[in-house]
């Protein structure tokens, strides 16, 4: 049986992460234009959400250390401070079917409230039914446009959910 470890990324997982990235979107027929496989920020995961605001995580297999799948949160650019975007959650096919999915997905979102935000927005693309399954699963709800400044044009899909707050009484306690 596989074991599996979800960690924060490591300068050292760069090029894992982006042969990951690089790997499921042409899987999935996802490259041009409009796509996340095109951000400059793919070769240099580490140094893009090394910040307060962002996280991003790996899944490697603890017998052999092969890092197999990867997901995050940032703001969600071009929008209100509020808002975070799930970013460039992918896992390559022997990663997939073992509930890391819904694992991560929580970690990304206790990281997003525990950061304040109140919102989690995410692009994806009808062919990746398990991932639209689990955003739906999750209370995500479709959006009929995208928001922010993501460039993925080329996305057919957008989602969001609120996030409660970690502390509802927050406001009160002000």
């Amino acid at each position: 049986m596989n074991a599996f470890q979800i960690r924060p990324i490591e300068k050292k997982d760069n090029q894992a992460v982006a042969n990951i990235i690089r790997t499921v979107m042409t899987e999935f027929s996802c490259v041009g234009e409009g796509y996340s496989i095109n951000d400059m920020e793919v070769d240099q995961m580490f140094e893009s959400y090394d910040n307060e605001r962002s996280q991003f995580y790996v899944i490697e297999n603890e017998k052999n250390k092969q890092i197999l799948g990867c997901g995050g949160i940032a703001p969600l650019k071009g929008a209100d401070h509020s808002i975070c975007e799930l970013r460039k959650m992918y896992f390559l096919s022997e990663l997939r079917g073992h509930g890391m999915g819904q694992r991560l997905l929580n970690i990304c979102l206790g990281q997003a409230k525990e950061l304040g935000f109140t919102m989690c927005y995410l692009e994806t693309v009808s062919q990746m039914e398990a991932a639209n399954g689990l955003y739906l699963k999750n209370e995500f709800l479709k959006l009929n446009a995208p928001l922010g400044e993501t460039g993925h044009c080329s996305c057919d899909l957008q989602y969001k959910k609120e996030l409660i707050s970690l502390n509802p009484f927050k406001e009160l306690l002000a």
